[in-house]
């Protein structure tokens, strides 16, 4: 027959005080709902009498500890194993953390400004490599243009650049319509309201054409390249390809990059024209200006410098975009949340830096003479 754990409670010697007294076994089969009738215990009783425990086991002593240390009780009358085993689990727990002293604003705010600039210098350091990857898988695919994934190449360039015509089209077209009403309302107060063509024809080709086409890009296409690499990376898909012996950036990166590099030029003339062909038809109906005359007076006014500042720009900032897309790609590790952290950091990213750059390129050709 099974041998239970039970107690008393008996006065001591002195009186007033009563002591708990444990009996029997202690052990987790024979414990039972010990530990429920010692928590409705109710009474004056300072001590916990364990010479009447036959037998203990880690179980027992961790009752035993954690009942005696929340009411402050002293355990007495205990073996020696009921003392190994107290010590024990003494040792299992662990000290209270000391609190962190809170700092300053000044030294909090330096420190998160050092952390800042450790994650970007750690994160530059990565881009480095990783477009040195590219250049030595681009130098591979020219040394062996069979190498080259044509079919590839060829989708991509349909997503980047056939698919984004309607939406590049549409918003260089509104765009084109604000330039040109909003400069003829300034310019109206001189009497200059002709002068909107130069200020449509000009600002269309030489800056906001190419840059609105990489902001749209940056947000379609660079954001597609994030996802996509991404998600290939938790299903293992990119493993699976170094195991087989084809290389990723091969095989992902260098057709979307090339195919961003090669439609990214002709996107941008394109939003170009469009927004020019925005300003006219504003300026025909709310300035009087002919719709053609607004065209043959662009031709006129906007030199050829201008179309090529264009497209010199397009194809660096078709590579940023490209570029930090197929990188937050291919830095994504753990889940679907991260996917989408990456994808957004990559749209940011590729637009902040683009426009800084933009800024770049408009100082660098006013001092050679570009203006």
């Amino acid at each position: 027959m099974r041998e239970w754990a039970e107690f008393t409670l008996s006065e001591n010697d002195q009186g007033g005080d009563h002591v708990l007294a444990l009996k029997g076994p202690l052990r987790v089969h024979s414990l039972g709902n010990l530990d429920a009738k010692l928590a409705g215990l109710s009474g004056n009783f300072t001590r916990v009498d364990m010479s009447g425990v036959t037998d203990i086991d880690t179980t027992g002593a961790w009752l035993v500890t954690r009942y005696a240390g929340e009411r402050g009780l002293e355990v007495i009358g205990e073996s020696e194993q009921a003392r190994r085993l107290f010590a024990a689990i003494g040792n299992m727990e662990e000290p209270a953390a000391e609190p962190e002293p809170e700092l300053s604003l000044i030294p909090r705010t330096l420190a998160d400004l050092g952390d800042m600039v450790a994650l970007w210098g750690n994160g530059l350091y990565k881009l480095i490599g990783f477009l040195g990857e590219l250049i030595i898988a681009f130098g591979q695919v020219i040394r062996r243009p069979s190498r080259l994934r044509g079919t590839a190449l060829i989708f991509h360039m349909q997503y980047v650049g056939i698919n984004s015509l309607w939406i590049v089209g549409l918003m260089s077209f509104l765009i084109g319509i604000v330039i040109a009403q909003q400069g003829a309302v300034q310019l109206a107060q001189f009497g200059a309201e002709i002068y909107t063509i130069n200020l449509t024809g000009r600002l269309s080709m030489r800056e906001l054409g190419i840059l609105m086409t990489s902001i749209m890009v940056a947000g379609r296409s660079g954001s597609a390249f994030a996802a996509q690499i991404g998600t290939m990376k938790l299903t293992e898909e990119v493993d699976a390809m170094r195991t087989i012996g084809v290389s990723p950036m091969e095989a992902l990166v260098v057709p979307r990059v090339l195919a961003s590099m090669l439609m990214m030029p002709l996107l941008g003339f394109y939003s170009s024209v469009l927004a020019i062909i925005g300003g006219a038809t504003i300026a025909n109906f709310a300035l009087d200006i002919p719709f053609w005359t607004f065209l043959q007076r662009t031709q006129e006014v906007v030199p050829i410098t201008d179309v090529w500042i264009g497209l010199i720009k397009a194809p660096v900032f078709a590579l940023i975009v490209a570029l930090a897309g197929c990188y937050q790609g291919m830095q994504v590790t753990t889940n679907a949340e991260e996917v989408g952290a990456r994808t957004t950091q990559a749209v940011v990213t590729a637009i902040f830096t683009v426009i800084v750059l933009d800024a770049f390129f408009a100082i660098f050709f006013t001092k050679i003479g570009w203006a």
